[in-house]
């Protein structure tokens, strides 16, 4: 079963009908509009259908979501089957211990009478290749992550055996899908939070490389909004310029994620985060918008809190005026992501002819290293901070060839300054809403009560499948490798 499929790529390389998903935002950006897209997922087939269902009727230019559990993620679907046997929680739709015949009827007639709705299966996993086997056996043909990207921050398995696990998972899309199934590098989300954006520009456009290595050649590359929507925009433009240089015969399309951590506590501020990532990415030229709900910083948000987000974001990106992208190709900006993203790129490239033997030996010299990730495989001596724009910047960049701020190497970062940083944009957006939040406050007091447990309780109406059955962890580091995550309040791929 696939879902009906639109027109193809735009890519005059390649003349065959390319993936539904693919097609479904190919669509949408002859048109004008932005899609818009969740990251829902639901243990039972029959309330995934339902919010899936909602997401097609949304008033925006959706495609959706099935959002894989904690315990398919790590491949331990015999406990993804316990659970669904005895009614325990899960975080997402456990695929594999479903089956594919199914997820096949779950997604029945979606696509009936809506050209151009399509789906895409979020995992989190280092080691895709069952999970790729299921989807496509289900009729399914996009999906998204990387070697580095579902490995670093979401695993302890080491980053070679990542790399082979994706090289297999790829062949086998390519080969089932002829080349045309869609896959998303996550890359440009590897950490979420307190990341240069020039490394993950260039890790997007590193994974994107590794995909079409291994044949696939429609690709997506994601860049998630961080501290400064300035700073933002010149990280798109050079997302989109080397895109064009390495990956010319390729179809991509760029895909933003609303703000990936921790979020604003009110209503309002998260709101407000939400329509500012939509206008960064009407501006930015993305084609594709991965929103987030204000419920997220408290638990998995319901059916109807995801639909209004979704149209939330699409107002937005309606009512803000496009204007024709920054021109891509200069390496002079305010923050000179394009000149460091491109110079990170070639480095790895650089170690071996082949990508993945590239990427693994980047991060054993510590030429690729992501701040504050605990990965074995991954240096850790690599720091970012915020600096008085607000945008993030390099105090340490370890063995990197990345500029530091003047100044900025000295004394080790101190535990309240990290936990400040980590609080920077929900303060901002909670402040024009919580007069309590005023600037002179202490940064820890302000931060704490939305960083340790005791968070509010469910909302009347959660589904009983959906209701937590531990608590909630203490705040990890950004990059966590403990997030292998079997914790039922968390979904954040």
């Amino acid at each position: 079963m696939n879902l009906p499929q639109g027109p193809g790529p735009r890519n005059a390389h390649h003349p065959r009908q390319g993936s539904a998903f693919a097609a479904a935002v190919e669509a949408a950006r002859r048109s004008g509009e932005l899609v818009v897209q969740p990251r829902m997922g639901f243990p039972d087939p029959r309330t995934m259908r339902r919010g899936l269902l909602a997401v097609r009727a949304a008033r925006a230019r959706t495609v959706g979501t099935v959002t894989l559990d904690s315990y398919t993620r790590v491949g331990d679907h015999r406990h993804a089957r316990a659970a669904l046997d005895s009614g325990a929680a899960l975080n997402g739709y456990p695929l594999v211990a479903h089956g594919a015949d199914a997820t096949r009827r779950m997604l029945g007639d979606l696509g009936d009478g809506t050209p151009g709705f399509a789906v895409q299966i979020r995992h989190g996993s280092a080691d895709p290749y069952t999970i790729v086997r299921t989807l496509l056996d289900a009729g399914l043909d996009a999906t998204e992550g990387g070697p580095v990207s579902y490995c670093l921050p979401y695993s302890r398995t080491p980053l070679a055996t990542s790399v082979d696990a994706w090289a297999r998972s790829c062949e086998l899309l390519a080969e089932r899908s002829g080349g045309t199934a869609h896959l998303e590098s996550f890359g440009g989300c590897l950490l979420g939070q307190l990341c240069p954006p020039s490394l993950l520009v260039a890790l997007a456009v590193l994974e994107g490389l590794f995909f079409r290595r291994y044949g696939l050649r429609s690709i997506s590359l994601s860049y998630a909004q961080q501290t400064s929507p300035a700073q933002d925009a010149e990280a798109l433009t050079a997302l989109r310029t080397l895109a064009a240089e390495h990956l010319p015969d390729a179809d991509t399309h760029l895909v933003l994620y609303t703000y990936m951590g921790v979020f604003p506590r009110s209503r309002g501020g998260a709101l407000r985060l939400l329509r500012a990532s939509a206008e960064l990415a009407v501006r930015g030229g993305v084609e594709r918008l991965i929103v987030k709900t204000p419920a997220e910083a408290h638990r998995i948000p319901t059916v109807e809190e995801n639909v209004l987000a979704l149209e939330e974001a699409a107002d937005a990106a309606r009512r803000t005026p496009r204007a024709a992208p920054a021109r891509p190709g200069a390496d002079e900006g305010e923050f000179g992501v394009l000149a460091e993203a491109r110079t990170l790129v070639e480095t790895a490239r650089a170690l071996a002819p082949d990508i993945g033997t590239a990427l693994v030996r980047a991060f054993a010299a510590g030429l690729l290293d992501v701040p504050y990730c605990l990965h074995a495989d991954n240096a850790n001596r690599a720091r970012g901070f915020i600096d008085r724009r607000g945008s993030l910047q390099w105090r340490s960049g370890g063995a990197m060839p990345v500029r530091t701020a003047a100044g900025a190497e000295g004394r080790p970062l101190r535990a309240g300054e990290l936990l400040d940083m980590l609080g920077y944009v929900q303060r901002a957006h909670d402040r024009e809403t919580t007069p309590d939040l005023a600037p002179g406050a202490p940064a820890l007091e302000r931060e704490i009560p939305a960083l340790v447990p005791g968070r509010p309780p469910l909302r009347p109406g959660t589904p009983p499948a959906l209701r937590p059955a531990v608590p909630r962890r203490p705040l990890p580091t950004p990059c966590d490798p403990l997030h292998t995550s079997r914790d039922p309040l968390r979904q954040d791929r």
